[in-house]
């Protein structure tokens, strides 16, 4: 077979990587124009808040309509059309006037942007045998904190060089090449014009159907409603709504943390916050990596999966102590390890609905565990301000620290072994 760099299925992943790096371009963009945004528009921090909300919120929603959504028009055909929705709506943000217009577009990204990790992680399971699934996932994983890290230096030049309409066109024109370059080289297996016989075969070596789970125009209501009869997809989704909300906390809080209880500028802040986004690409790819190691050694795909996920939620505790130790760089570097941990946990976590369910069917059930994850993180996010102004960081970052023990047990509990449903014995 070729060097992995020439073979079809790895530029994929890049292919996907990519997409969520600009995705995650286009979503940080607020938070680095929003000085800018809120003088010109004399937005209040309340008005602010409800217009971040908007796109965790939407972004649940989104996720839930995406998987299905995906799985009847096609990985090719669906992401195709949410990129270029969501890039329309990041492009959108530079032509808002005021609130409205800002929590319309927030909205509309939110919505758009949840058929990402459904189209993901089907093409994954279209592409992929079961061994490389964690690698390809982490690729994935590894493009939100590639975003993460390109986001405020991409910003705050297009800001400084030209004005903060240029931060929300630029990605969004990136979006939109991206477009291009996928419906060129996207294809499945089976349909690919270049791909060799070899590569098609390990391709879909792996691909199974299932017990009478066929995709079908029912209502939505009936379809979801299918899906959870299995008590597979109740782990998926209890534990991504208990535990997804602590990258989240990383994400929405460490900055302003570092700012308020720590007392860097906000200039500063914008380099030193790259860094713990580092650290999780170093977690997605490495947890990953280790994940199809173990599988190509001879490790069950539910033995790799469980110990991965078990090994990155129990990282997360070194969160604990980040707000009661006296050094800066001590806090930062056990945040960083902590998103490391989150990031090899995710790596294993994120391909289970693709270990489980039948391809075509892998972007619904991914689709309702994320809704649930998102929703879980927008209640934690709001309970976890409630905290902060009652009691300062400490009880925070200790919850934090145990919410993907949590997500872990929730796993292990609810899905008792990591195997195909179709070939489950009666």
């Amino acid at each position: 077979m070729q060097p992995w760099w020439r073979q079809k299925r790895w530029g994929i992943a890049i292919l996907l990587m990519l997409v969520t790096a600009v995705g995650s371009i286009d979503r940080q963009a607020m938070s680095i124009a929003a000085a800018a945004i809120k003088a010109d528009f004399h937005l209040t921090n309340t008005e602010y808040g409800a217009i971040a909300s908007a796109f965790l919120a939407a972004y649940g929603v989104g996720q839930l309509l995406a998987g299905m959504f995906v799985d009847r028009l096609g990985t090719r055909r669906a992401l195709s059309l949410a990129v270029i929705w969501w890039s329309i709506a990041a492009i959108l943000h530079a032509f808002a006037r005021g609130f409205w217009g800002f929590f319309g577009a927030r909205a509309l990204l939110g919505i758009t942007e949840g058929a990402n990790y459904p189209a993901a992680v089907k093409a994954i399971a279209e592409w992929f045998p079961r061994a490389e699934r964690s690698m390809a996932m982490g690729l994935v994983t590894a493009g939100t904190g590639l975003g993460l890290i390109l986001a405020p230096p991409l910003a705050g030049l297009l800001i400084h060089f030209s004005s903060w309409h240029a931060a929300f066109i630029v990605p969004g024109l990136a979006g939109l090449a991206w477009v291009w370059w996928w419906r060129r080289h996207f294809h499945l297996p089976e349909e690919h014009p270049t791909i060799g016989a070899e590569e098609r075969a390990l391709a879909m070596r792996d691909r199974h159907t299932g017990p009478a789970q066929e995709a079908t125009r029912r209502s939505a209501w009936r379809t979801w409603a299918h899906y959870l009869r299995f008590r597979e997809t109740w782990g998926l989704v209890l534990a991504r709504f208990a535990g997804d909300g602590a990258f989240y906390f990383f994400s929405v809080w460490l900055p302003l943390y570092m700012q308020s209880e720590r007392g860097f500028s906000v200039l500063s802040v914008a380099w030193l916050v790259a860094i713990p986004f580092v650290f999780a690409d170093l977690g997605s790819l490495s947890g990953g990596w280790i994940g199809q190691r173990l599988i190509q050694r001879g490790w069950s795909v539910d033995r790799s999966r469980k110990s991965l996920i078990w090994l990155g939620a129990l990282g997360v505790l070194v969160a604990w102590p980040v707000s009661v130790v006296d050094d800066w760089w001590l806090a930062l570097l056990l945040s960083s390890l902590a998103i490391a941990s989150i990031q090899v946990k995710s790596a294993s976590l994120f391909p289970l609905a693709a270990d489980l369910f039948p391809a075509r069917d892998v972007a619904t059930v991914w689709g309702m565990s994320g809704a649930a994850g998102a929703g879980g993180a927008a209640l934690f996010q709001w309970g976890f301000g409630w905290l902060i102004d009652s009691y300062g960081y400490h009880p925070v970052f200790a919850i934090v620290s145990v919410m993907c023990i949590v997500q872990a047990a929730l796993i292990s509990i609810l899905i008792p072994r990591i195997v195909p449903l179709g070939e489950r014995p009666a």
